[in-house]
């Protein structure tokens, strides 16, 4: 019984574990698991199927179902029936219910009942287990058959896997064995390979040694050949090959330069440098021979007939058809000038060569010409000092020509031979300059040299022309101290000295009859045209037409044009006549400038042709002294006219030409404030007077003593102070003008004022606490009478002098705007003293009284002071 369970239970084992690995059914996998089975022994497979079920550590866990399976097993094996050929009497314990087979058990029975006892009867336990175990066998080999005929074909599988490995491993070895012989050979490759790169590398070597050796002897051994081809009768500067050997030369010297270590290196660079001088002085006698040729070709012999006009041409000619042959080699030696001290001397060599046959071509011809000019503009400085340096301009711009036809780089010897004949015409213009007194002549020869020469030839040519700049610029500077120096002698001898001649001082006679004369001149022509009214004085054209233009020759090219007079603005509180633009009238003879004072009209002139000539602060100094030369001038001569006519004629005269100079000099826009330095002698009197005073004192030993007193204190000082001629003429105006309007107001109400500051005094007088009031028509000069009298005479003056006042201004100044700013605070005077008056007479006298004065309105007034047509 316990043998069937277990038969069983050894079923059911096989049947799970070929149903648990059924996923892992592979050959490989089965035949192990044969194998294992196989050789393992029944109580060790029981003991494993043991651990099995075990509750800790279960080898095969059952799930729920499975477990079931087994109970149910379990429960239908216990109640199986005995076998048929079991004897019931050897089992008297077991029932009876359990020798029936049930009819659960009746597949089980059947199986059983399949099984083939054969002839053996069991009848002893022992036969039974035995037949038990035969059985157990045999059902074990029936069950398994499926599965050991899988793991023979697995056996199979897994012998042939086994040859396979074994091939596998074979390949392998062979492998093996060839990857160590390629090793080998590779290795010896690569040895062979670095071998034979060592050698190449070491052939390279020994190439570029050899070429390196070569390279170096071949500066060395070109002396040899160099020297065979310099010693060739053949051999000729213009020759194809003498350029590279010359290079080639170079080269060498070079090398040996910057290696003397090398054995021999002194001796050879000795030997090159003479080749080199060898060949340098073929270049040098080549340019030599071919620029004496040219000036022999060109000189004139001696019975030959003078070129004449030709004559530079040839000098031109001849030599720049043969420079292409110079300058090719001057060119290579201007290249190497660097590279050694030989072509530095050579090169100076020829230029020396090239300027002295220069100097002996053109030194007697230009002088020659400078000598002809001088001898054609005898009496002509101006037509000399023009034709000289424009002779000198062509010169100068030719040879600088002619210089780079043989040369390609400018050299310091081409402006000294240059300015050498330059200084031919200085010598020759030198002398004249000194003698020349004329401003004229002077001013003229300064725009010579400054805008035709120095501005309008220089600037444009400075590099040609550098040579001629020097000389021109020592001739402007000569004949612009010459002109200053001669500006001075004029100034005191032709201004300040000028001598009037009674002519000169004929006003208002002079401007009279120029009126009468362009009166009847515009009666003439009134009918033809009429004069167009003009917004410019006309001071300013006649100034511009004796001084040359009016644009140019006065002002400078940044200044402002000044087509009239511009409006009078003196620093005063008074009003001061102003000639403005904008008045239209006719000519008048105040604006002619023959009718200028003769030294207004050579300031003028004299500080228009400096201008230009001389620089900026030279000309202030000038101006300065000029202007205060002519102010002197015109006070001399307004004293004249005063002492021959009326103080009126001397004061306008002095406003017409003080405003003609303030006009004039406006346009130049310079400062005419100059800086003088004086010394000042007066402490040296008191110094002196107390040296004097104190004698016993003078060897006294303290610091009282006389001597020392006197060093310290009459010390000379020196002091500084700026003079400002514009200001002066300013000045000068606002004053003449004060006292023009003074003197005016005083002689027409002149003695009304007297009146009415001694009225003033007595209403003064009665004004002050505690003193006797006073009546003022009681008083002997304030009677009506007596009022009355003053301004009928008062009256009399405005009726009188007014108009001849305004036609004076008129004839004089000859602007409407200036006469009525000039005559503007004479009226207002006027009307306050008679508006003084008035309101003296309304608060103290009686209507009777004044009836009895008479003085006219202000509006009266007002119309008598109008002037008809203002």
């Amino acid at each position: 019984m316990l043998g069937g369970k277990a038969f069983h239970l050894q079923g059911e084992f096989l049947s799970r574990c070929v149903s648990r690995y059924r996923p892992f059914n592979k050959p490989e996998v089965v035949a192990v698991m044969a194998d294992t089975l196989h050789k393992m022994s029944s109580k060790h497979l029981r003991e494993k199927l043991s651990s099995w079920e075990a509750k800790l550590g279960s080898k095969a866990p059952l799930s729920d179902k499975q477990r079931d399976g087994c109970m149910e097993l379990t429960s239908q094996s216990g109640a199986r029936p005995l076998p048929i050929e079991l004897p019931l009497e050897d089992f008297p314990t077991i029932a009876p219910q359990c020798i029936t087979p049930s009819t659960s058990d009746d597949r089980t029975t059947r199986n059983i009942s399949g099984l083939s006892l054969g002839a053996e009867k069991i009848e002893t336990s022992q036969q039974f287990f035995a037949w038990f175990s035969e059985i157990e066998d045999k059902m074990e080999s029936e069950e398994q058959t499926e599965s050991r005929c899988f793991i023979k074909q697995l056996q199979v599988y897994q012998e042939q896997c086994t040859q396979v490995q074994q091939e596998v491993s074979n390949a392998l070895h062979h492998l093996r064995e060839l990857q160590g012989q390629y090793v080998f050979v590779s290795t010896k490759t690569n040895a062979l390979h670095e071998a034979c790169e060592h050698l190449l590398a070491e052939q390279t070597k020994l190439v570029n040694t050899a070429e390196s050796i070569e390279n170096k002897l071949s500066y060395f051994n070109e002396l040899e050949r160099i020297s065979s081809k310099l010693g060739s009768p053949t051999l000729t500067v213009t020759n194809e090959a003498f350029v590279p050997m010359l290079s080639r030369l170079d080269e060498c010297i070079t090398y040996l330069h910057a290696n003397p270590q090398y054995k021999e290196s002194q001796v050879y660079l000795a030997r090159f440098k003479q080749c080199l001088s060898k060949a340098l002085n073929l270049i040098k006698t080549h340019a030599v021979n071919i620029l004496q040729n040219s000036t022999q070709q060109v000189l004139p012999k001696k019975d030959a007939p003078s070129p004449g006009d030709n004559a530079f041409t040839l000098f031109y000619g001849k030599f720049r058809t043969n420079a292409p042959r110079v300058k090719a080699l001057m060119e290579q030696i201007e290249e190497r000038i660097d590279k050694s001290p030989e072509y530095s001397q050579i090169l100076t060599d020829c230029h020396q060569c090239y300027f002295l046959q220069r100097e002996t071509l053109l030194g007697p011809s230009v002088t020659a010409a400078i000598a002809d000019l001088a001898s054609k503009h005898v009496r002509d400085h101006c037509a000399l000092v023009r034709s000289g340096c424009a002779f000198m301009v062509h010169v100068c711009e030719d040879e600088y020509q002619l210089f780079f036809n043989f040369f390609s780089k400018p050299t310091s010897l081409l402006d000294n031979m240059l300015e050498g004949m330059c200084i031919q015409l200085y010598d020759v213009f030198r002398p004249l300059i000194i003698h020349i007194n004329h401003l004229e002549t002077l001013a003229e020869l300064c725009s010579i040299l400054k805008v035709e020469m120095m501005e309008e030839h220089v600037q444009h040519s400075p590099k040609e022309l550098a040579a001629f700049e020097a000389v021109c610029s020592q001739m402007l500077e000569d004949v612009q101290e010459r002109l200053v120096y001669r500006t001075h002698i004029y100034i005191r001898s032709e201004i300040l000295g000028y001598n009037p001649a009674p002519g000169d001082l004929a006003y208002p006679e002079k401007l009279e009859m120029m009126e009468s004369i362009a009166e009847s001149i515009k009666q003439t022509k009134i009918q033809s045209r009429s004069r167009s009214g003009s917004n410019a004085s006309t001071t300013s054209q006649e100034v511009a037409s004796i001084t040359g233009t009016a644009e140019d020759s006065i002002a400078p090219e940044d200044a402002p044009r000044e087509n009239g007079l511009k409006p009078l603005t003196v620093r005063t509180d008074l009003p001061v006549p102003a000639p403005t633009i904008g008045s239209n009238m006719p000519m008048s003879p105040a604006d002619l400038h023959g009718m200028w004072y003769p030294t207004v009209r050579r300031t003028l002139v004299c500080l228009s042709k400096l201008f230009r000539c001389i620089d900026k602060t030279t000309f202030q100094g000038l101006s300065q002294e000029a202007l205060s030369m002519c102010i002197q001038s015109l006070l001399v001569a307004s004293e004249g006219i005063k002492k021959r006519k009326t103080e009126v004629d001397a004061q306008l005269f002095l406003i017409k030409h003080l405003l003609i100079l303030r006009e004039q000099i406006a346009p130049f826009q310079v400062d005419f404030a100059v800086r003088e330095t004086g010394v000042d002698f007066s402490s040296i009197k008191g110094a002196a007077y107390g040296l004097f005073q104190h004698k016993s004192r003078l060897f006294a030993l303290n610091t009282t003593n006389a001597l020392l007193q006197f060093l310290l204190e009459g010390t000379p000082q020196v002091t500084e102070h700026f003079v400002d001629s514009k200001k002066d003429v300013d000045n000068q105006l606002k004053k003449v003008c004060e006292e023009f309007i003074g003197h005016l107001s005083d002689s027409i109400v002149g003695s009304m004022q007297s009146f009415l500051s001694k009225a003033d005094v007595i209403l003064k007088m009665n004004t002050e606490e505690g003193a006797h009031k006073v009546s003022l028509r009681q008083q002997p000069f304030a009677s009506p009478e007596k009022v009355h009298d003053i301004v009928t005479e008062t009256y009399r003056h405005v009726k009188a002098k007014v108009p001849t006042t305004q036609k004076s201004m008129s004839l004089y100044l000859a602007n409407k705007d200036t006469e009525y700013i000039l005559f503007k605070p004479i009226k207002v005077n006027i009307q306050q003293s008679f508006q003084h008056l008035i309101k003296l007479i309304s608060d103290n006298y009686s209507e009777e009284d004044v009836h009895i004065i008479g003085c006219p309105s202000v509006e009266q007034l007002n119309l008598l002071l109008t002037k008809p047509g203002s």
